[in-house]
């Protein structure tokens, strides 16, 4: 901006010097000559001073508008470096979700962490719908087989077993079957098909034992995904884990089953209070039936203390009769005196 108001003062300048020589060479004479250098000189005095005047006016213009524009480039650069900020926390958080997805699929592609998920899934899901006394994890049975979580009913039905795991690998070998190829899809049903009826025979010939648990064991599928896509393309296999009396379960049908669980064994506590509630009312009226007895002795007593009253009564006035007929007898010595009657 200086270099711009240099520039217009020079420009001024020569303007000043054209008119001077335009000026000088109108005059004819000396004195017209000095008028003009007198008239010239004011004049570019005035000129300066409008000069001074419009460099100041323009210096000030100059300054106001650097201003305005440092205050609009801090601010402009104040949000950039918020927008930055927000942009490095969301990177963080994408970073972040990305760990946690790579760490999912290790899990899921990993038989035994698979397991570990599975039963993370089922822990919560029994512990918050039962009371502690009503399942227990990793329990193991008479054969030596451990079930992830043994259900503790009444008999009927009796224990119920939930298995945790799931052919995951079948499935993902399934979903990853690129579209339009069928005899791919085929083999990967065909390989779905046989690893859950392989699991479904292993969890009926363990968890199901005549004497110790239920007719019916649970197999539990920690994802809705693989419970619809079983529902939905392969109910062969699910038809046969009805005849295997083993029931598949995701979450929400597991929380369904647990809500019903809890009610069975709700019925079992107002059937043992029950009991109780009978035994208490029993030897209430055992109590009723002695307080009976006495207050039938007592009433035995109040009889025989009201006879012993009415003969005493009798008596006294038998006495007092006898006694009122000897005063009355006349013994020869002149009248006597009756005593009053009270």
């Amino acid at each position: 901006m200086d270099l711009l108001v240099y520039f217009l003062l020079a420009v001024i300048a020569l303007l000043l010097v054209g008119l001077m020589i335009v000026l000088l060479r109108r005059g004819d004479s000396r004195e017209q000559g000095a008028r003009h250098e007198l008239v010239l000189a004011d004049t570019i005095q005035r000129v300066e001073r409008s000069l001074r005047e419009q460099e100041q006016a323009l210096a000030k213009v100059v300054h106001e508008r650097l201003d305005r524009n440092e205050q609009t480039t801090g601010q402009v650069v104040t949000d950039l470096r918020e927008r930055l900020v927000k942009i490095d926390e969301a990177q963080k958080k994408i970073g972040e979700l990305s760990t946690q997805v790579v760490g999912l699929q290790e899990i899921l592609s990993n038989k035994q962490a698979r397991g570990a998920f599975g039963e993370v899934q089922l822990n919560d899901l029994v512990s918050n719908a039962l009371p502690p006394g009503a399942y227990e994890f990793q329990s193991t049975l008479s054969t030596g087989a451990r079930v992830d979580c043994l259900l503790k009913l009444p008999n009927p039905p009796g224990s119920i077993a939930i298995d945790a795991k799931f052919p995951l690998e079948s499935y993902q070998l399934l979903r990853s079957v690129a579209p339009g190829d069928a005899q791919g899809l085929a083999t990967a049903q065909r390989a779905f098909q046989l690893a859950m009826r392989k699991h479904i025979t292993d969890i009926r010939d363990k968890y199901i034992l005549p004497g110790e648990t239920a007719e019916s064991a649970l197999l539990f599928l920690p994802s809705e995904a693989i419970y619809a896509e079983l529902h939905a393309n392969f109910a062969a296999v699910v038809d046969e884990s009805y005849k295997a009396r083993v029931w598949i379960v995701s979450p929400t049908t597991m929380m369904a089953t647990l809500n019903t669980v809890r009610a069975v064994l709700k019925d079992v506590r107002m059937r043992e209070q029950a009991g109780e509630i009978q035994k208490a009312v029993g030897l209430m009226l055992n109590d009723v039936r002695l307080l009976d007895e006495r207050v039938d002795k007592l009433k035995t007593h109040f009889s025989q203390t009201e006879k012993d009253l009415r003969d005493i009564d009798t008596s006294t006035e038998r006495i007092t009769r006898r006694g009122e007929r000897i005063l009355e007898t006349d013994l020869g010595d002149g009248p006597t005196a009756l005593p009053p009657k009270i």
